[in-house]
């Protein structure tokens, strides 16, 4: 696997720059405290049964389907939401895919065409967030390797762990700060793993 660069300075996720990136009837706002439950062990099956699902829909359009995020970590606390990284040829092309999609229940619920093309897709209830990517993307590449570093690396595992709690303690209805705070402790385990 090529080795990414570190990820550019995160971009705080303003009021004005979160309705440009909404998509559909979503909520640009928090409505329920960030909660971070302990690690369940139903999360790679629940995964399983998605990735199966969206690979059905899509046939040879994915590319890649690949379970990120923290649910794809054993033993690591996340919100109770598998994420789920899809590489298609073109992320800016959505008739390709999106409509096959929303025919199995994920719909279109961001679009970010200043970030790797990124286009979200969520299940009804945010169960999912589905990360649309194009090949090769550098943020696809970043996640699968500290995804596989935390599998390796309890320490890093529990220092990732204890600053998601803090993040979500000190900001529980702010995703953005959220995310925001702990972009230093993900950079660091990123550098840990290789990425300069």
């Amino acid at each position: 696997m090529r080795m990414p660069p570190l990820p550019p300075p995160f971009t705080q996720l303003t009021g004005d720059r979160a309705v440009k990136r909404a998509v559909g009837n979503r909520s640009t706002q928090v409505a329920d405290p960030i909660q971070i439950d302990d690690y369940d062990p139903a999360w790679p099956a629940l995964y399983a049964d998605h990735e199966a699902r969206i690979r059905t829909a899509l046939g040879p359009l994915a590319l890649a389907v690949e379970h990120v995020g923290s649910t794809a970590v054993p033993g690591l606390a996340a919100k109770n939401r598998i994420d789920i990284d899809l590489i298609v040829a073109d992320p800016a092309d959505e008739d390709a895919y999106v409509p096959l999609l929303e025919a199995v229940g994920y719909f279109l619920r961001s679009r970010d065409e200043d970030w790797y093309q990124h286009r979200a897709l969520w299940t009804e209830g945010h169960g999912v967030n589905l990360h649309v990517f194009g090949p090769d993307c550098d943020e696809h590449l970043r996640h699968l390797i500290f995804r596989d570093w935390l599998r390796t690396h309890p320490d890093d595992l529990k220092l990732y762990v204890a600053d998601k709690h803090r993040s979500a303690a000190e900001h529980p209805l702010d995703m953005a700060r959220y995310v925001d705070q702990k972009a230093t402790v993900i950079v660091e385990i990123l550098r840990r793993a290789g990425l300069s």
